[in-house]
């Protein structure tokens, strides 16, 4: 670990722990029925703390362990509210009760601690019990191409291996944490890459699907998750498994229409392992300040609940229940919407032993006008009736 990293996430990293109100708009729709609570993850005055999507979350029973970028805070209208000129650190916060409360973890030898990448290792057990993975990119230095990366732990993300790379499949990589154990030596993992002739603004984007089988010794390309179709970005894939061979994915889009840029989630299927994918519905339109990435949690009782950020005033977190593997979407449920700004979201969830689900994002309030991680624990409706997507 740099001497850098060390000073900023040893010294200025301390823990808020304390729970937030419910707060709740007149007009602005349905709002999750049941109990609604709202968690602080981590606040630190004068920090930016964001993007939990892209550094991911784990679950054990009622152990929960999330990933998130802790920089300074300067405050931009435009542009997200960090400090670019300052360092910046990937940090971890653990729950060992369901997401009611949360602790600070800085390991060694994780992201942005220095080190060259290895290539990948092989024997990765990826059916260890507590087995975790972090993916993300390493820019060689020197030269513009992106490749991927990944680090290993095997004690619930308290230690962790790496970096090691992906192979690039000659694309310049932008890949998230995104991943579905498949068996031992098995694992179906989800990038993304620049494509020139991807149709998304200034965006290039488009995801796709791997597979190794030998512990990571060798990774095979399967298919594009947005099918054939260049005409708009995708990227940041959240992805369940429905039974053997049968994957659905959520997807974050953008394209330029003639009226404007266009922001949404779509949600593509795949019934042959991830070879290819096909259009299921648009659970989610209209989205403003370039979308946000979606999360798609597989409830015990089948159903799937996708939660996202709506950077549309009232800024919000929201969520949709499908009762039909997504074809379909039940009403819009608003988990909050006291956002101070459109830079809020990036929303991971999981479900934990008692049936409640826990929805892990990055927040700012009137209250706390510092971008923080924040967590809503909340329950799906018992009966979702489908009348939206497409």
């Amino acid at each position: 670990m740099s001497e850098r990293t060390y000073s900023l996430t040893r010294r200025y990293l301390l823990t808020a722990l304390s729970p937030l109100p419910l707060i709740r708009s007149a007009d602005s729709g349905p709002h999750a029925p049941g109990s609604v609570r709202h968690v602080i993850v981590h606040y630190q005055p004068g920090r930016f703390c964001g993007w939990p999507a892209n550094n991911g979350v784990w679950i054990w029973g009622d152990e929960i362990l999330t990933g998130f970028v802790y920089g300074y805070f300067k405050a931009d209208g435009e542009s997200h509210s960090i400090d670019r000129s300052k360092p910046q650190a990937s940090v971890l916060a653990r729950s060992r009760d369901g997401g009611e409360t949360w602790a600070l973890e800085d390991p060694d030898h994780f992201v942005l601690d220095g080190g060259k990448p290895a290539p990948s290792p092989g024997n990765i057990r990826f059916g260890d019990p507590n087995f975790a993975m972090r993916v993300g990119n390493h820019t060689l230095i020197g030269n513009e191409d992106e490749l991927g990366q990944f680090f290993l732990s095997y004690d619930r993300g308290k230690h962790w291996q790496g970096p090691f790379l992906f192979p690039s499949f000659g694309l310049p990589m932008t890949s998230r944490t995104s991943y579905i154990v498949e068996g031992p030596a098995s694992c179906l993992i989800l990038l993304s890459a620049k494509l020139p002739d991807v149709k998304g603004a200034n965006y290039k984007d488009r995801a796709f699907a791997v597979r190794t089988t030998d512990g990571g010794k060798s990774y095979k390309k399967l298919g594009w998750l947005a099918g054939d179709s260049v005409d708009a970005r995708s990227v940041m894939p959240d992805t369940v498994k429905l039974a053997e061979d049968r994957y659905l994915t959520a997807l974050r889009r953008k394209t330029s229409t003639a009226s404007g840029l266009r922001n949404w989630i779509d949600i593509y299927g795949s019934e042959d392992g991830g070879v290819t994918w096909k259009f299921r519905s648009t659970p989610v339109d209209g989205l403003d300040h370039n979308g946000n990435p979606p999360s798609l949690c597989r409830l015990r009782d089948g159903r799937l609940a996708l939660a996202y950020g709506d950077r549309t005033p009232p800024y919000s977190i929201k969520a949709r229940i499908s009762s039909d593997e997504g074809r379909t979407w039940g009403p819009v449920l608003v988990l909050r919407d006291d956002g101070r700004s459109w830079d809020i979201g990036y929303t991971r969830t999981v479900q934990r032993r008692d049936g409640k689900l826990v929805t892990i994002y990055y927040f700012t309030t009137e209250q706390r006008p510092e971008m923080h991680i924040a967590a809503t624990i909340w329950e799906a409706p018992a009966v979702a009736s489908s009348t939206g997507g497409r």
